[in-house]
Protein backbone atom coordinates (compact mmCIF):
# COMPACT_ATOMS: atom_id res chain seq x y z
CA UNK A 1 0.00 0.00 0.00
CA UNK A 2 1.15 3.51 -0.65
CA UNK A 3 2.71 5.18 2.47
CA UNK A 4 0.73 8.50 3.05
CA UNK A 5 3.05 11.64 3.77
CA UNK A 6 2.20 14.74 5.58
CA UNK A 7 3.17 17.52 3.23
CA UNK A 8 0.98 20.68 4.86
CA UNK A 9 -0.04 22.49 8.32
CA UNK A 10 -2.20 24.79 9.30
CA UNK A 11 -3.34 25.91 13.04
CA UNK A 12 -5.28 28.72 14.79
CA UNK A 13 -5.61 28.48 18.19
CA UNK A 14 -5.27 29.59 21.45
CA UNK A 15 -1.51 29.10 21.87
CA UNK A 16 -0.94 30.54 18.54
CA UNK A 17 -2.79 31.71 15.28
CA UNK A 18 -0.51 30.16 12.69
CA UNK A 19 2.33 27.03 12.95
CA UNK A 20 5.06 28.75 13.93
CA UNK A 21 3.77 30.46 16.65
CA UNK A 22 2.15 27.67 18.39
CA UNK A 23 4.81 25.59 18.32
CA UNK A 24 6.95 28.00 19.31
CA UNK A 25 4.65 28.09 22.17
CA UNK A 26 4.27 25.09 23.07
CA UNK A 27 7.30 23.60 23.00
CA UNK A 28 8.38 26.98 25.75
CA UNK A 29 5.20 25.93 27.83
CA UNK A 30 3.59 28.74 27.56
CA UNK A 31 0.01 28.64 28.29
CA UNK A 32 -3.00 29.82 26.22
CA UNK A 33 -5.21 29.74 28.77
CA UNK A 34 -6.63 33.18 30.32
CA UNK A 35 -9.23 35.00 31.40
CA UNK A 36 -12.41 34.14 28.85
CA UNK A 37 -13.03 37.48 27.26
CA UNK A 38 -15.84 36.68 24.72
CA UNK A 39 -18.14 35.79 27.38
CA UNK A 40 -19.60 37.24 30.62
CA UNK A 41 -18.06 34.84 33.04
CA UNK A 42 -19.39 35.87 36.27
CA UNK A 43 -22.27 33.72 36.15
CA UNK A 44 -20.18 30.78 35.93
CA UNK A 45 -18.06 28.95 38.28
CA UNK A 46 -14.99 28.82 36.06
CA UNK A 47 -13.88 31.76 34.32
CA UNK A 48 -10.60 30.31 32.19
CA UNK A 49 -9.94 29.43 28.24
CA UNK A 50 -7.92 29.17 25.66
CA UNK A 51 -9.55 31.31 23.27
CA UNK A 52 -8.12 32.72 20.16
CA UNK A 53 -7.22 36.34 21.10
CA UNK A 54 -7.09 39.40 18.89
CA UNK A 55 -8.76 37.74 16.33
CA UNK A 56 -10.23 39.52 13.24
CA UNK A 57 -12.28 37.82 11.01
CA UNK A 58 -12.24 40.80 8.25
CA UNK A 59 -8.48 39.81 8.07
CA UNK A 60 -9.38 36.71 6.65
CA UNK A 61 -12.78 36.97 4.76
CA UNK A 62 -13.73 40.16 2.90
CA UNK A 63 -17.12 41.37 1.22
CA UNK A 64 -18.85 40.07 4.19
CA UNK A 65 -18.25 37.01 3.90
CA UNK A 66 -17.68 36.24 7.52
CA UNK A 67 -21.35 36.81 8.02
CA UNK A 68 -21.69 33.24 5.91
CA UNK A 69 -19.79 31.65 8.76
CA UNK A 70 -19.91 30.56 12.45
CA UNK A 71 -16.46 30.72 13.96
CA UNK A 72 -15.62 27.61 14.03
CA UNK A 73 -16.23 27.23 10.25
CA UNK A 74 -13.73 29.93 10.08
CA UNK A 75 -11.43 28.95 12.00
CA UNK A 76 -11.52 25.72 9.60
CA UNK A 77 -10.63 27.80 6.30
CA UNK A 78 -8.21 29.97 8.05
CA UNK A 79 -6.55 26.77 9.02
CA UNK A 80 -7.01 25.25 5.57
CA UNK A 81 -5.47 28.45 3.77
CA UNK A 82 -2.02 28.14 5.62
CA UNK A 83 -1.82 24.06 5.38
CA UNK A 84 -2.74 24.54 1.60
CA UNK A 85 -0.63 27.20 1.16
CA UNK A 86 2.78 25.44 3.08
CA UNK A 87 2.27 22.27 1.08
CA UNK A 88 2.87 24.34 -2.01
CA UNK A 89 -0.35 22.92 -3.57
CA UNK A 90 -2.42 24.47 -6.38
CA UNK A 91 -5.84 23.25 -6.52
CA UNK A 92 -6.07 22.60 -10.60
CA UNK A 93 -9.05 21.83 -12.35
CA UNK A 94 -7.99 17.89 -12.98
CA UNK A 95 -6.44 17.58 -9.42
CA UNK A 96 -9.84 19.33 -7.74
CA UNK A 97 -12.00 15.99 -7.96
CA UNK A 98 -9.57 14.05 -6.56
CA UNK A 99 -9.12 15.88 -3.36
CA UNK A 100 -11.08 14.70 0.03
CA UNK A 101 -11.59 17.52 2.61
CA UNK A 102 -12.16 15.51 5.61
CA UNK A 103 -13.16 18.02 9.02
CA UNK A 104 -14.16 16.76 12.40
CA UNK A 105 -16.39 18.76 15.35
CA UNK A 106 -18.53 17.88 17.99
CA UNK A 107 -20.61 21.34 18.78
CA UNK A 108 -20.66 22.56 15.22
CA UNK A 109 -21.90 26.61 15.33
CA UNK A 110 -22.36 27.10 18.81
CA UNK A 111 -22.21 30.41 19.00
CA UNK A 112 -24.97 31.20 15.91
CA UNK A 113 -27.26 28.63 17.94
CA UNK A 114 -26.79 30.17 21.35
CA UNK A 115 -27.41 33.97 19.74
CA UNK A 116 -30.61 32.59 18.20
CA UNK A 117 -31.90 31.21 21.29
CA UNK A 118 -31.12 34.31 23.11
CA UNK A 119 -33.22 36.16 20.41
CA UNK A 120 -35.92 34.05 20.73
CA UNK A 121 -36.10 33.49 24.23
CA UNK A 122 -34.04 36.29 25.52
CA UNK A 123 -35.29 39.33 23.85
CA UNK A 124 -38.67 37.45 22.55
CA UNK A 125 -37.92 38.67 19.11
CA UNK A 126 -40.18 36.71 16.70
CA UNK A 127 -37.26 35.23 14.11
CA UNK A 128 -33.67 34.18 13.83
CA UNK A 129 -31.07 35.27 11.64
CA UNK A 130 -32.05 33.32 8.01
CA UNK A 131 -28.56 32.09 8.16
CA UNK A 132 -28.72 30.36 11.10
CA UNK A 133 -28.64 26.82 9.70
CA UNK A 134 -26.25 26.85 7.61
CA UNK A 135 -23.99 28.81 9.98
CA UNK A 136 -24.67 25.91 12.90
CA UNK A 137 -24.62 22.95 10.34
CA UNK A 138 -21.59 20.86 11.44
CA UNK A 139 -20.37 20.22 7.99
CA UNK A 140 -20.14 24.16 7.33
CA UNK A 141 -15.76 23.66 7.82
CA UNK A 142 -16.03 21.10 5.51
CA UNK A 143 -18.25 22.67 2.97
CA UNK A 144 -16.41 26.79 2.97
CA UNK A 145 -12.87 24.85 2.95
CA UNK A 146 -14.56 23.10 -0.29
CA UNK A 147 -15.64 26.69 -1.79
CA UNK A 148 -12.86 28.60 -0.79
CA UNK A 149 -10.15 26.14 -2.26
CA UNK A 150 -12.58 24.80 -5.26
CA UNK A 151 -12.37 20.94 -4.12
CA UNK A 152 -15.01 19.41 -5.32
CA UNK A 153 -13.90 15.74 -4.39
CA UNK A 154 -15.47 13.55 -1.08
CA UNK A 155 -16.01 16.15 1.60
CA UNK A 156 -17.32 15.03 4.96
CA UNK A 157 -18.00 15.57 8.79
CA UNK A 158 -17.43 13.22 11.63
CA UNK A 159 -18.20 14.30 14.74
CA UNK A 160 -17.39 11.82 17.78
CA UNK A 161 -17.44 14.66 20.39
CA UNK A 162 -13.77 14.39 21.44
CA UNK A 163 -12.28 12.18 19.00
CA UNK A 164 -13.90 13.61 16.17
CA UNK A 165 -10.75 15.27 14.10
CA UNK A 166 -8.78 12.05 15.07
CA UNK A 167 -11.61 10.12 13.03
CA UNK A 168 -11.63 12.88 10.54
CA UNK A 169 -7.70 12.54 10.12
CA UNK A 170 -7.63 8.65 10.73
CA UNK A 171 -10.45 8.12 7.97
CA UNK A 172 -8.54 10.52 5.25
CA UNK A 173 -5.56 8.39 5.92
CA UNK A 174 -7.16 5.47 4.86
CA UNK A 175 -8.89 7.39 1.60
CA UNK A 176 -5.46 8.24 0.35
CA UNK A 177 -3.91 4.73 1.29
CA UNK A 178 -6.45 3.12 -0.73
CA UNK A 179 -6.12 5.56 -3.71
CA UNK A 180 -9.65 6.49 -3.17
CA UNK A 181 -7.88 9.93 -3.50
CA UNK A 182 -4.69 11.55 -4.55
CA UNK A 183 -4.45 14.11 -1.73
CA UNK A 184 -6.48 15.21 1.64
CA UNK A 185 -7.09 17.68 3.56
CA UNK A 186 -8.29 16.64 7.17
CA UNK A 187 -8.59 18.10 10.79
CA UNK A 188 -10.69 19.72 12.96
CA UNK A 189 -12.07 23.31 14.60
CA UNK A 190 -14.65 24.06 17.32
CA UNK A 191 -15.38 27.58 19.12
CA UNK A 192 -17.23 26.20 22.20
CA UNK A 193 -17.45 29.77 23.39
CA UNK A 194 -20.90 30.85 23.88
CA UNK A 195 -22.74 31.18 27.05
CA UNK A 196 -25.03 28.18 27.17
CA UNK A 197 -22.14 25.47 26.21
CA UNK A 198 -20.28 26.77 28.98
CA UNK A 199 -23.42 26.06 31.58
CA UNK A 200 -23.80 22.66 29.85
CA UNK A 201 -20.13 22.26 30.80
CA UNK A 202 -20.41 23.73 34.11
CA UNK A 203 -23.13 21.52 34.94
CA UNK A 204 -20.84 18.33 34.18
CA UNK A 205 -18.88 19.77 36.82
CA UNK A 206 -15.51 18.51 35.07
CA UNK A 207 -13.95 21.92 34.37
CA UNK A 208 -11.29 23.03 36.14
CA UNK A 209 -11.14 26.93 38.05
CA UNK A 210 -8.24 28.10 36.64
CA UNK A 211 -5.41 25.62 35.24
CA UNK A 212 -5.52 22.21 33.55
CA UNK A 213 -2.80 20.24 35.54
CA UNK A 214 -2.96 16.34 33.41
CA UNK A 215 -1.34 13.94 35.29
CA UNK A 216 -0.84 15.70 38.38
CA UNK A 217 -2.59 13.92 41.34
CA UNK A 218 -4.03 17.50 42.26
CA UNK A 219 -5.51 18.36 38.62
CA UNK A 220 -9.37 19.30 39.15
CA UNK A 221 -10.28 19.26 35.28
CA UNK A 222 -10.55 20.50 32.37
CA UNK A 223 -10.08 23.81 30.61
CA UNK A 224 -11.71 24.49 27.35
CA UNK A 225 -10.51 25.35 24.15
CA UNK A 226 -11.32 26.41 20.87
CA UNK A 227 -9.74 26.65 17.35
CA UNK A 228 -8.37 24.91 14.32
CA UNK A 229 -5.70 22.62 12.60
CA UNK A 230 -5.67 20.94 9.35
CA UNK A 231 -3.02 18.57 8.04
CA UNK A 232 -2.56 17.82 3.81
CA UNK A 233 -2.27 14.19 3.16
CA UNK A 234 -1.11 12.86 -0.01
CA UNK A 235 1.06 9.48 -1.14
CA UNK A 236 4.52 9.76 -0.38
CA UNK A 237 5.47 8.87 -4.12
CA UNK A 238 3.58 12.03 -4.99
CA UNK A 239 4.64 14.41 -2.44
CA UNK A 240 9.03 13.18 -3.26
CA UNK A 241 8.05 13.22 -6.72
CA UNK A 242 6.94 17.10 -6.75
CA UNK A 243 9.39 17.83 -4.37
CA UNK A 244 7.05 18.61 -1.20
CA UNK A 245 8.24 19.40 2.49
CA UNK A 246 7.55 16.01 4.04
CA UNK A 247 6.83 16.47 7.81
CA UNK A 248 6.33 13.18 8.62
CA UNK A 249 3.90 10.16 7.79
CA UNK A 250 0.34 8.98 8.80
CA UNK A 251 1.30 5.01 9.42
CA UNK A 252 -1.92 3.47 11.31
CA UNK A 253 -5.05 4.52 12.59
CA UNK A 254 -7.59 2.80 15.53
CA UNK A 255 -10.94 3.01 16.33
CA UNK A 256 -12.99 1.62 19.07
CA UNK A 257 -16.12 1.83 21.07
CA UNK A 258 -15.89 1.45 24.93
CA UNK A 259 -19.47 -0.22 24.96
CA UNK A 260 -19.36 0.83 29.10
CA UNK A 261 -21.07 3.99 29.87
CA UNK A 262 -21.76 8.07 28.22
CA UNK A 263 -19.29 9.50 30.53
CA UNK A 264 -17.36 7.23 32.38
CA UNK A 265 -14.38 6.35 30.97
CA UNK A 266 -12.48 2.33 30.35
CA UNK A 267 -9.25 1.26 29.70
CA UNK A 268 -9.93 -1.21 27.78
CA UNK A 269 -11.56 0.86 24.77
CA UNK A 270 -8.53 2.86 24.50
CA UNK A 271 -6.54 0.71 24.61
CA UNK A 272 -7.99 -1.58 21.84
CA UNK A 273 -7.72 1.53 19.93
CA UNK A 274 -4.05 2.02 20.42
CA UNK A 275 -3.52 -1.74 19.77
CA UNK A 276 -5.65 -1.10 16.08
CA UNK A 277 -3.30 1.60 15.43
CA UNK A 278 -0.24 -0.31 16.14
CA UNK A 279 -1.25 -2.93 14.43
CA UNK A 280 -2.63 -0.73 11.30
CA UNK A 281 1.14 0.39 10.97
CA UNK A 282 2.19 -2.94 11.20
CA UNK A 283 4.39 -2.06 14.04
CA UNK A 284 5.06 -3.36 17.53
CA UNK A 285 4.45 -1.62 20.98
CA UNK A 286 8.47 -0.94 21.69
CA UNK A 287 8.36 0.65 18.20
CA UNK A 288 6.68 3.84 20.03
CA UNK A 289 8.65 6.78 20.85
CA UNK A 290 6.12 9.03 21.88
CA UNK A 291 2.45 9.15 23.13
CA UNK A 292 0.67 13.16 23.06
CA UNK A 293 -2.04 12.23 25.58
CA UNK A 294 -5.43 12.41 25.64
CA UNK A 295 -4.59 14.10 29.00
CA UNK A 296 -7.75 15.97 29.99
CA UNK A 297 -6.88 16.81 33.56
CA UNK A 298 -9.86 14.86 34.91
CA UNK A 299 -9.44 12.61 37.79
CA UNK A 300 -10.90 9.62 35.81
CA UNK A 301 -9.59 9.72 32.04
CA UNK A 302 -5.84 10.60 33.26
CA UNK A 303 -5.88 7.45 35.06
CA UNK A 304 -7.96 5.62 32.83
CA UNK A 305 -5.59 6.57 29.99
CA UNK A 306 -2.62 5.71 32.04
CA UNK A 307 -3.68 2.20 32.53
CA UNK A 308 -4.62 1.36 29.19
CA UNK A 309 -1.08 2.60 28.15
CA UNK A 310 0.27 0.22 30.35
CA UNK A 311 -1.38 -2.46 29.25
CA UNK A 312 -0.48 -1.72 25.82
CA UNK A 313 3.40 -0.71 25.68
CA UNK A 314 3.98 -2.91 29.10
CA UNK A 315 7.29 -2.69 30.14
CA UNK A 316 8.02 -0.38 27.51
CA UNK A 317 6.00 2.36 29.33
CA UNK A 318 8.49 3.20 31.61
CA UNK A 319 10.94 4.07 28.49
CA UNK A 320 8.03 5.94 26.50
CA UNK A 321 7.46 9.78 27.03
CA UNK A 322 4.07 11.22 27.61
CA UNK A 323 2.88 14.34 27.47
CA UNK A 324 -0.54 16.36 27.24
CA UNK A 325 -0.77 19.80 25.06
CA UNK A 326 -4.12 20.30 26.38
CA UNK A 327 -2.44 21.99 29.52
CA UNK A 328 -1.49 24.77 26.75
CA UNK A 329 -4.14 24.76 23.84
CA UNK A 330 -7.06 23.52 26.70
CA UNK A 331 -9.64 20.69 24.89
CA UNK A 332 -10.92 22.06 22.21
CA UNK A 333 -13.48 19.35 22.01
CA UNK A 334 -13.68 18.07 18.37
CA UNK A 335 -10.98 19.89 16.79
CA UNK A 336 -8.31 18.30 20.41
CA UNK A 337 -7.27 15.38 18.23
CA UNK A 338 -6.04 17.87 15.00
CA UNK A 339 -4.81 20.36 17.26
CA UNK A 340 -2.58 17.45 19.59
CA UNK A 341 -1.71 16.05 15.47
CA UNK A 342 -0.03 18.90 14.53
CA UNK A 343 2.49 18.99 17.87
CA UNK A 344 2.87 15.35 17.04
CA UNK A 345 4.00 15.54 13.90
CA UNK A 346 6.15 18.72 14.68
CA UNK A 347 7.55 16.41 17.84
CA UNK A 348 9.03 13.83 15.71
CA UNK A 349 10.13 16.44 12.83
CA UNK A 350 11.80 18.42 15.35
CA UNK A 351 13.26 16.00 18.22
CA UNK A 352 11.54 18.28 20.82
CA UNK A 353 8.43 16.83 23.24
CA UNK A 354 6.19 19.64 24.39
CA UNK A 355 5.59 19.48 27.63
CA UNK A 356 2.81 19.01 30.37
CA UNK A 357 2.93 22.46 32.21
CA UNK A 358 1.38 23.37 35.87
CA UNK A 359 2.38 20.01 36.92
CA UNK A 360 2.49 19.54 40.33
CA UNK A 361 2.85 16.44 42.03
CA UNK A 362 2.82 12.97 40.70
CA UNK A 363 0.12 10.22 41.20
CA UNK A 364 0.45 7.08 41.69
CA UNK A 365 -2.76 5.98 39.58
CA UNK A 366 -0.33 8.12 36.48
CA UNK A 367 2.49 6.18 36.54
CA UNK A 368 3.81 7.07 32.97
CA UNK A 369 6.81 8.60 31.74
CA UNK A 370 5.65 11.75 32.15
CA UNK A 371 7.41 14.52 30.43
CA UNK A 372 6.19 17.99 32.12
CA UNK A 373 6.76 21.77 33.07
CA UNK A 374 9.92 22.01 30.44
CA UNK A 375 10.38 20.21 27.07
CA UNK A 376 12.36 17.26 26.48
CA UNK A 377 14.63 16.70 23.48
CA UNK A 378 14.47 13.47 22.28
CA UNK A 379 15.41 11.37 18.47
CA UNK A 380 12.34 8.61 18.17
CA UNK A 381 10.54 7.21 14.94
CA UNK A 382 6.94 6.75 15.96
CA UNK A 383 4.66 8.39 17.66
CA UNK A 384 0.79 7.86 18.90
CA UNK A 385 -1.59 10.41 19.30
CA UNK A 386 -4.62 9.34 21.19
CA UNK A 387 -8.62 10.82 21.38
CA UNK A 388 -11.33 9.50 23.53
CA UNK A 389 -14.84 10.82 23.67
CA UNK A 390 -17.71 10.96 25.83
CA UNK A 391 -19.67 7.84 24.44
CA UNK A 392 -16.98 5.29 24.35
CA UNK A 393 -15.52 6.23 21.34
CA UNK A 394 -11.84 6.23 20.81
CA UNK A 395 -9.53 6.90 17.93
CA UNK A 396 -6.17 6.72 17.72
CA UNK A 397 -3.00 7.82 15.39
CA UNK A 398 0.10 6.45 14.78
CA UNK A 399 2.95 9.07 13.43
CA UNK A 400 6.00 8.13 11.65
CA UNK A 401 9.08 10.23 11.11
CA UNK A 402 10.11 11.36 7.82
CA UNK A 403 12.53 10.48 5.71
CA UNK A 404 12.85 6.93 7.30
CA UNK A 405 13.24 3.81 5.22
Amino acid sequence: MPRVAITGLGIICGLGKNVGEFWHNAINGRSGIQKIQSVDTSKLRFQSGAEVRDYDPAKHFDGGRQDLLDRFAQFAVVAAREAITDAGLSISPELSPRVAVVTGSSVGGQTSEDAGFQDLYLRSRPRVHPLTIPRVMMNAGASHICMDLGITGPALTTSTACSSANHAIGLAFWMVRSGQVEVAIAGGSEAPFSFGLLKAWEAMRVVAPEYCRPFSKDRSGLVLGEGGAMLVLESLDRAVGRGATVYGEVVGFGMSADAHHVTQPTSAGPAQAMRSAISDASLQATDIGYINAHGTGTISNDATESRAIREVLGAHADRTPVSSTKSMHGHALGAAGAIEAVATVLALREGVIPPTIHFTESDPECNLNLVVNQARHASFDYALSNSFAFGGLNAVLAFRAAQRS
